[in-house]
C-alpha cells in the first residue's frame, strides 16, 4: 500500500515497484485517513508512506499500523530518519531516490519477507505433531508443517510436500478429520491444503507454495471466511 499526497511522487513509487513482480499493490493513496480506513478491511504486507502529509502524518498512520509487518518511509526530509526507525521502519528513503536505491530497499525487502514467512512456518511447527507414513519398505517421519497440500486418489491420500509426493491408504475425507491434520482446508473433493501454505486466494484458484489448484463450488463459502 502507498500512501503520499503528492500525485508525482506517489506515481514515481508506483513506477520503480512495477519492475519488481513480487509486489502486488493493493492500493495507492493521497488521503492517510483513507488509507488506513482499507487498511482495515484488507491488511497489505508492506507500506510505502509519505512522513510529512496534512490532518496524518506518515508517522502516525504508522503507528495505527505496527501490526503490518513492513514499512519504508519515503519522504524529503531526512532529520526524520530516527522517528521512522522508532515505528520499526524496515528502510527510509529520501527523495528524490533512485533506481540503484530502490532497488537496495526492494532486495532488504524480500530478505526480510523470506524470513517472516520461515518465522511464521516455524510458529506452526512449534508443538506441532509428527506423522510416519508408509513409503514402500520404510517408515518415512513427516512433520506436518512441511506439508502442502493433500490429493484424493480414491482409497489414497497423496501427500504431497515440496521434495516428494506420497501416497497412504486412508481417503482423503477421512484423514482431514484426524485432529493431526486441523491446520488443513478442504477447497474441492480432490484437494486439502496446509492453511499457512496459501498465497492467493482467486475466483476459481488457490495458489499455495506457487502451486495452483482448483476450487469447487461447495467448499467457497470456507475459503471466503478464511
Amino acid at each position: 500500500m502507498v500512501v503520499d499526497d503528492d500525485d508525482i511522487d506517489r506515481l514515481t513509487t508506483l513506477s520503480f515497484l512495477s519492475d519488481y513482480p513480487f509486489m502486488e499493490v493493493i492500493g495507492a493513496f493521497d488521503s492517510p485517513a483513507v488509507a488506513l480506513a482499507m487498511a482495515q478491511q484488507q491488511l497489505p504486507d508492506v507500506l510505502f508512506l509519505d512522513i510529512d502529509m496534512p490532518q496524518m502524518s506518515g508517522l502516525e498512520l504508522r503507528k495505527q499500523l505496527l501490526h503490518v509487518p513492513a514499512c519504508i518511509f519515503i519522504t524529503s526530509y531526512p532529520d526524520y530518519a530516527v522517528e521512522s526507525f522508532e515505528m520499526a521502519a524496515l528502510d527510509f528513503l529520501v527523495k528524490p531516490f533512485t533506481a540503484e536505491r530502490f532497488l537496495k530497499t526492494m532486495n532488504r525487502l524480500q530478505q526480510f519477507a523470506d524470513i517472516h514467512h520461515k518465522a511464521n512456518l516455524l510458529s506452526h511447527s512449534l508443538g506441532a505433531d509428527t506423522i510416519f507414513i508408509k513409503d514402500g519398505y520404510d517408515q518415512v517421519k513427516l512433520q506436518l508443517h512441511e506439508i502442502i497440500y493433500l490429493e484424493a486418489l480414491k482409497d489414497y491420500t497423496g501427500i504431497i510436500t515440496a521434495n516428494k509426493k506420497y501416497a497412504v491408504l486412508s481417503p482423503l475425507g477421512n484423514l482431514i478429520k484426524e485432529k493431526s491434520f486441523s491446520s488443513f482446508i478442504r477447497i474441492h473433493r480432490s484437494y486439502a491444503v496446509q492453511k499457512h501454505f496459501i498465497k492467493k486466494i482467486s475466483s476459481g484458484e488457490v495458489m499455495v507454495n506457487d502451486i495452483l489448484l482448483p476450487i469447487g463450488r461447495t467448499y467457497k463459502q470456507a475459503l471466503n471466511e478464511l
